[in-house]
Order: structure tokens, then sequence, then C-alpha cells
């Protein structure tokens, strides 16, 4: 525990990210440049339209990631400052590593990789796995395992993405297998592989104080005002994108309700648990993901919203606490409840849609582009028939196997490498604490000028 705190481990951190960002900005000076301009006339004016349509929702899903994200995770008292830097630090890290794999993968040309709007969103939904992945394992680890966790991540969530959209066909605009069933399994595997079997007792700082949990609410807020914007923003515009955007809304005021009937019903007294609130409300949004532009009746993404809502709430009341007891298996922020199960249903639902939507066919025409930026799945649904439905269903099951499994795999491979004792590892008693990483002005002036940052972390351990 000693070496876990001390001075030197803390500099550990600005020499990872100063190594980093120094050979991220020799790539982006030898290889980098942007979209040339277009000359003509008609050309500028539908760039700027498009300009015009993506950036806006763009800078919804940044609030959702900054703000909406960071103070969900600050449900843990003394834990605020870490929850919100490290999502923002770990969101600007996994954007730009993955802008240099998908730039070399994709839009590598002459020797030059050429960047726009488009790539910088793909980047950000691929660091979006990250961020949802270390919710398993918030408060018990170190900035420096954070960074190793998004530096495998990334590429695996790359390519498990290239498999599920471009070879299989899966359709899956907002992200419900892609981005939030890998990035929970991802997660649950890290989580196994670290703590391995061993059952821990709650820990002191692990339980919410009424402004943590407060503050946390308000992030679930912002993050269910700007949902839409995540989901849509990959759709063709036009009607697709409005469905995307109708059904989204519809599946999460769906849940928001259906969150307090279930959490009333589930407390013995019929009150309502702020956990409850603060992720079941959300369930709707990841369970409309896969099928938010599909040519499905307005009751169906309503449907969907209360059963996942429901589904979230019964794991928080019963599944979290089983996986504890049987597999010792920790879930700081329940992404299991939040991603996992309602992704999961999702997905289901998006296959019972597709066999649905093609005996009713409208003549409607889906096409989603991959958010790796690889080639655009189209599909003509009026071209299907029932064999071409069939498969299509097929392939939406064969999708949501490849994600759950390729992310467990390789989920427990990197929580096993998170165990080297060179990325200082939190000891249990420093565990959910600020003072671990940050100055905290009441310390400062407590504490002599002369006090080191090992002097500080031991008597935060006698105080515990």
């Amino acid at each position: 525990p000693g070496m876990a705190v001390s001075p030197s481990t803390h500099r550990l951190l600005p020499l990872f990210l100063g190594l980093f960002q120094g050979a991220l900005l020799l790539f982006f000076a030898l290889f980098v440049t942007y979209d040339k301009p277009s000359a003509q006339a008609e050309d500028a004016s539908l760039v700027a339209n498009h300009l015009y349509g993506i950036f806006p929702l763009f800078q919804d899903i940044q609030v959702m990631l900054v703000v909406g994200l960071g103070l969900l995770l600050t449900f843990l008292p003394q834990y605020g400052f870490s929850a919100l830097t490290h999502n923002f630090l770990l969101l600007n890290f996994s954007t730009q590593w993955a802008l240099v794999l998908q730039g070399l993968l994709h839009h590598f040309h002459h020797g030059q990789v050429h960047l726009d709007l488009h790539n910088l969103l793909t980047a950000e939904f691929a660091a979006v796995t990250v961020l949802i992945s270390v919710g398993a394992v918030l408060g018990r680890t170190s900035p420096c395992q954070l960074l190793v966790v998004a530096t495998c991540e990334v590429p695996i969530y790359l390519a498990s993405e290239w498999a599920i959209i471009t070879q299989l066909g899966v359709l899956d605009v907002g992200g419900t297998i892609t981005i939030h069933v890998f990035s929970c399994y991802f997660g649950l595997g890290m989580s196994k592989a670290l703590f391995g079997a061993v059952q821990r007792p709650v820990h002191p700082k692990e339980t919410p104080t009424p402004r943590s949990d407060l503050l946390s609410l308000v992030g679930m807020l912002i993050l269910w005002v700007f949902w839409p914007s995540f989901v849509a923003v990959l759709c063709q515009p036009g009607d697709a994108q409005h469905r995307a955007i109708l059904n989204t809304l519809l599946a999460m005021s769906a849940s928001a309700v259906t969150t307090v009937v279930a959490s009333s019903l589930l407390e013995s007294d019929g009150k309502l648990s702020p956990g409850h609130l603060q992720n079941g409300s959300l369930a709707g949004g990841v369970a409309i993901g896969a099928m938010a532009d599909m040519a499905v009746p307005p009751v169906a993404a309503l449907t969907l919203g209360s059963l996942s809502a429901v589904v979230c709430v019964l794991g928080f009341k019963f599944l979290t606490p089983l996986l504890e007891r049987k597999l010792a298996l920790r879930d700081q922020c329940g992404i299991h409840n939040l991603h996992g199960l309602p992704g999961i249903l999702g997905a289901a639902a998006s296959t019972v849609a597709i066999l649905v939507v093609s005996e009713d066919t409208s003549g409607s025409h889906f096409s989603q582009a991959s958010p790796a930026g690889g080639n655009a799945s189209e599909v003509l649904w009026e071209q299907w028939g029932d064999y071409g439905a069939g498969r299509q269903a097929l392939c939406q099951a064969a999708g949501l196997a490849v994600a759950i499994g390729a992310s467990l795999l390789t989920g427990l491979l990197t929580g096993a490498m998170l165990r080297l004792p060179c990325l200082a590892q939190p000891p249990e008693r420093l565990c959910f604490d600020d003072s671990l990483y940050f100055k905290i002005q009441d310390q400062a002036e407590n504490s002599g000028p002369r006090d080191t940052a090992e002097e500080g972390a031991l008597a935060l351990q006698e105080r515990v």
C-alpha cells in the first residue's frame, strides 16, 4: 500500500499523458490534414447545410458526455472531483486515440489522413464505450489504470464495431449493440479480472449522501434531455432522422414514468430510490437505439421504454446483489442494469421489429452510416421479402452475440493487465477519496506546508 500512494506514482500520470500528447502532435504534424474546401458553389452550400445539420447534434453529445455523464458519476460523496475530472480526461484521451486509429484504418489516402467533423463524432462514439466501461470500477482504480483501459478498449471497440456493422450488416443506428452492450460486458469482464473472487465489505465512503445523489440526478436530467441527438446524429437526414428523434423521446418518456412506478412498488415503504431514478429514466434511450429509425408504430417505442425501465430497476434490486454474492462481481455504477440488460432487450426488440415491419412494407428505405466511418450498410426494405427479413433478424442476433463474447473476453484480458503494480491501484482504505489525487482546500489549510503527498495519504489512512 505504501507504494500505491508514494509521490513517484503521481509523476506517472503526467509522464504517460505527456508522452502520448507528444506522439500525437508528431503524428498530426506528419500525416493529418483537413478535407479540401469545395470549389463549386453548390458543393459549398451542401457542405454548409451538412455542417448546420450535424454540429448542433454534435454539441448536444458534448454536453451529454462532459456534463451529464460526469455529474451522473458524482454519487460517491468524496469522489466528485475525481469522477468529473477523470471522465473529462478519458473523453479527450480516448477521442484523440480513436482519431489516430480510425484515420489509419479508414481515412488514410496518399500518405495523409483527412479529418472532418464526422470523423471526430465517430471517434467520440469510441470514447463513449470507455466512459461507460470504467463505471464498473469507479473509485477503485487509479488514473493510470483508466488510461490503460482506454488504450486497450478503443482499438477493440473499433474492430468489433467493424465486424458487427460492416461485416454482419447489423442495423444499430443508436449504438445499442455496438456501444452499450459492448462497453457493459467489457467493463464487467475487466472488473472481474481486476478484483478476482474476493468479496469485499461495503466501503465506508461508498454510500451516497443526499447532496451527492442530487448532483447525480442533475446529470441524469442533462443526459435525458440530449439523448435523442446521440441516437439520431448518424441517421440519414430526413425521415429516418425524424423517426429516430420521435422514437427516442417516446421511449425515454415512458422509461421515466415507469421507473417511478417500479421503484415505488419495489421499495417496502413505497418511497423512491434515487439510484433507480438516476438510471431507470435513461434505460429507454439505451434500448431504442437499434430500432430508432425503423418504421415501427409509436406504441412500440413506448412499450420498449417501459420494459427497459422495469428491467433496469429489477436489475438494481435483485440481479446486482445476486451477482455480487454468487460471482463476487463488482459493478460500482450498475452499468449492467443501465447498459447491459436494456441493451440486450433493445437488440431483441430490433429483431422482432425487422420481422414485423417487413410484413407491413411501406416501401421505406433505411440506411445507416457505420460509426467506424466504413461503408454505410444500406438496406432496401422493399426488396427483402420474408427470406431477407429473416436473414437480417439473424444478423441482429449474431451481432449481439459477437458484442457480448468479444467484450467479455477482451475485458477479462484488460482487467488482468490492470493488476500490474506499476499502475498504482489505490489501496482499499484509500478508495473513493479525492484527496489521493487532488489538492483539497480544507486539507491544505489543516496540514503544514512541508507535508508530502505520502504523509497526507498516510494521515488519511489513520483517520479511516
